[in-house]
């Protein structure tokens, strides 16, 4: 059984409605259910409208997809347009974000807001028992407490960008492929036929997907072109907006020379000043400490017994760190990590885990001071 069974009521009985997006994820989801034996129903999510060159609008493709796949494993399928709520919801945070400067991932915001909110509010209406999704995750636990967990295959596991939603939708939530490889995957999806088996993974952008960035942000932000400056106050070349530059960054810049490759190691929003430095392992790129704020426990509730040593990702596919949670005051938390940490960056999430259970997470408000800053040399244990 690939998920927790939360009643007793018999599989054929139970009514799981799939958030198909026309990928191949998703179609397998669809797929495990029906063969499981469960009432299964596809539902399409329209959040953004935009036609290419052609003309051709590439949520119509998606759609198309999602009705073969439907067709193919005999299941019902709606369509329902949620594009006011990711507009209101998602992007408009996304643009107000990118304005002050910062780097934001829309993602994690998509998550909370539209799939396990707006979308399991209307599978519910549809008389759902379950909404269930192509996520890479999996539930685990009992009635009385549930837990995300990571899901199986270490290179897909989606539980960071999951973090933030209710812990209380766990008990309506289905994740079926939680517990696979994508390789896996891909066999069962050829192995029944199905139109999606060797279509792509989508990248970019939730929902609006992969495109070049500063083109389609100058659609809906204005440029302000500024000073890319050394740490020694020099100016070194010229930059297109501080929003479109994050720590750790090395391409992208035109910033050349002798010497070793130069990356964005801080921004001054204010000055509208972006700061690079030469070194990939230059120790402004580098901190032991950060605070987190916007904090959301999947459990409902703050770990009750602190300092809490743990794990964590401040990015995505970034293997676990050992970390202490040392207090949580205000709605802060302040966090010490065992070894320093890379390219710490301001308005991305910081994620714990215990072992595979996702304990929650929060929206880093500021990296500790730097080693260069503290000047500190780094120490031997460190890689890039």
């Amino acid at each position: 059984m690939f998920n927790v069974n939360h009643d007793l009521k018999p599989i054929t009985e139970t009514t799981v409605v799939v958030g198909m997006s026309g990928g191949v994820d998703s179609s397998v989801s669809a797929l495990l259910l029906k063969q499981q034996g469960y009432r299964v129903i596809g539902l399409f999510m329209k959040n953004w409208e935009e036609h290419d060159e052609h003309g051709v609008c590439q949520a119509s493709k998606e759609y198309a997809d999602v009705v073969r796949v439907c067709g193919q494993i005999d299941i019902p399928y709606y369509s329902v347009n949620f594009i006011k709520e990711y507009q209101e919801n998602v992007f408009s945070n996304f643009l107000d974000e990118f304005k002050k400067g910062y780097t934001p991932n829309p993602d994690i915001l998509c998550n909370r807001e539209i799939k396990f909110k707006v979308l399991l509010q209307k599978a519910i209406e549809l008389g759902a028992d379950f909404l269930a999704t192509g996520h890479y995750c999996q539930v685990g636990g009992n009635a009385d407490r549930l837990h995300l967990l990571k899901g199986a295959d270490p290179g897909k596991d989606q539980s960071y960008f999951l973090y933030a939603i209710d812990g209380q939708s766990l008990n309506k939530v289905m994740f079926p492929i939680g517990h696979m490889h994508k390789s896996e995957l891909r066999e069962i999806a050829r192995k029944n036929g199905l139109a999606t088996s060797e279509k792509k993974d989508s990248t970019g952008i939730c929902f609006i997907g992969k495109r070049n960035f500063k083109q389609f942000l100058g659609k809906y932000i204005q440029y302000t072109p500024g000073n890319f400056e050394n740490l020694k106050g020099e100016v070194v070349g010229q930059h297109d907006g501080v929003a479109f530059y994050t720590p750790g960054q090395r391409r992208g810049m035109g910033v050349g020379g002798p010497g070793e490759a130069w990356f964005v190691v801080g921004k001054d929003v204010e000055r509208n000043v972006v700061f690079i430095d030469q070194g990939i392992l230059h120790p402004a790129l580098f901190c032991d400490t950060v605070t987190a704020t916007d904090l959301t426990w999947i459990g409902g509730e703050a770990p009750s017994s602190l300092p809490l040593h743990c794990k964590s990702k401040v990015r995505y596919r970034q293997p676990d760190q050992p970390c202490v949670i040392e207090r949580i005051e205000g709605g802060k938390a302040f966090v010490t990590f065992d070894v320093p940490q890379r390219a710490v960056t301001p308005r991305q999430s910081i994620v714990f885990y215990d072992g595979d259970i996702c304990i929650g997470g929060g929206m880093i408000e500021s990296p500790g001071p730097s080693y260069h800053q503290q000047g500190r040399q780094l120490p031997s244990i460190v890689s890039p």
